[in-house]
């Protein structure tokens, strides 16, 4: 397929009064399958089925492994996949995966899988940095089949009657060209680390699909402002609508006058954001900027069942975004992090219907009632702000 003309044809579909997305088109590859996955049990049901299928390579970077029912499975999987001949390799952070048990790690060590913790808790070795997180959620099978969203290997992304806490998320699953992009961030990450390389598969074959993906990045201090002028530029771009979902929502002041330049345009902006937290501080912090927003005329909606983790954007029903990337200090400064940013109407049309539904089971906040909330929810929140960059 010539680029020339899934640039034309991109162009030609492109919904009537969107914006133009086409700033760094240079950096999407074409011919690639999409697959959106809603829930925990669809995702990790597609996942397991990939690294069963595997045949030569596994490679899962999470900032979880959870030590519990998914993560013992999974790395029962693994270890399979591994006693069968398949170069198994396991990335996990410490901090994120700090219960993880060690005797299964030995386990899978023992069955030849290949495991690199990610700055261990260890403040005695040299250049020890708490904050420096792998916080990626990746899976590829054969460089051929990728994974990636929201979603940690663990069972707070299954539904309460499966035996999960019902955490509301989205992943997505490709084929093509941008899975061997994923990998090859894989392969980065490991030979950083390790030192030691390793030949990736070849780059699957394109599929006759209008899905042009843009694989970004943050690699640490290298890159770190990637993902964030890829949302800047978005929105810049947005001529109708803005729909972003954000778990970890903290944003900074570009980001804070990119969304109310929007709405000056006439732009319908709206923000899905968590109406409880798993992590208090975090959350607090961010609605200490939902003021502000709120008088500028952006729209906020709390999210009213379990930890809503989301990390997802549709705009103009033209571009979307998909990944671990939260809109907080985190994201932005100190953590490794991937976010596919996607051009494909279909994809942006089953997000946005997603984005729809989460909204039923939201509350809108208004600027009256926001400002008449208790004075000591003011002051936390006010607290905890000064503490953003640390999150």
């Amino acid at each position: 397929m010539e680029w020339q003309h899934v640039l034309r044809k991109y162009l030609r579909r492109r919904p009537p009064g969107s914006g133009d997305f086409t700033r760094d088109l240079d950096k999407y590859v074409p011919g690639n399958r999409l697959a959106l996955l809603n829930s925990g049990q669809e995702a990790f049901a597609a996942m397991r089925e990939a690294v069963t299928a595997a045949r030569k390579t596994v490679h899962l970077e999470t900032y979880i492994f959870a030590n519990d029912e998914t993560g013992r499975d999974f790395a029962g999987r693994l270890m399979e996949r591994a006693r069968q001949g398949v170069s198994v390799r396991l990335i996990f952070d410490s901090a994120g995966s700090m219960g993880l048990d060690p005797l299964l790690l030995t386990q899978m060590r023992n069955a030849g899988v290949r495991i690199l913790e990610y700055h261990p808790l260890a403040p005695w070795r040299p250049n020890w940095a708490w904050r420096r997180r792998d916080h990626r959620k990746i899976l590829v099978a054969d460089g051929r089949v990728a994974f990636t969203g929201g979603m940690n290997v663990s069972r707070d992304h299954l539904q309460v009657e499966e035996g999960g806490h019902g955490w509301n998320d989205a992943h997505l699953r490709l084929e093509g060209p941008a899975a061997h992009e994923l990998d090859r961030l894989f392969r980065e990450v490991w030979f950083k680390e390790t030192r030691q390389g390793f030949p990736l598969a070849g780059s699957p074959e394109a599929h006759p699909v209008n899905s042009l993906v843009w694989v970004a990045a943050n690699q640490e201090f290298l890159h770190r402002h990637r993902i964030r002028r890829a949302y800047l530029d978005a929105l810049r771009a947005a001529r109708r609508e803005v729909c972003i979902a954000n778990a970890y929502f903290i944003p900074d002041r570009g980001i804070r006058k990119a969304l109310a330049a929007a709405v000056r345009r006439g732009v319908a902006v709206r923000i899905l954001v968590q109406g409880c937290s798993d992590h208090p501080a975090v959350w607090r912090a961010g609605r200490h900027t939902y003021d502000e927003l709120l008088r500028r005329g952006v729209r906020l909606f709390e999210w009213q069942g379990a930890v809503m983790h989301c990390k997802t954007a549709v705009i103009d029903g033209v571009w979307c975004a998909i990944g671990s990337y939260n809109l907080d200090h985190g994201s932005l400064r100190h953590n490794l992090e991937v976010s596919l940013q996607i051009l494909d109407c279909g994809l942006a049309a089953r997000m946005k219907a997603r984005f729809e539904a989460d909204l039923a089971r939201a509350r809108e906040l208004t600027l009256p009632q926001w400002r008449r909330r208790l004075w000591l929810d003011k002051l936390r929140e006010e607290f905890w702000y000064l503490f953003r960059y640390f999150f």
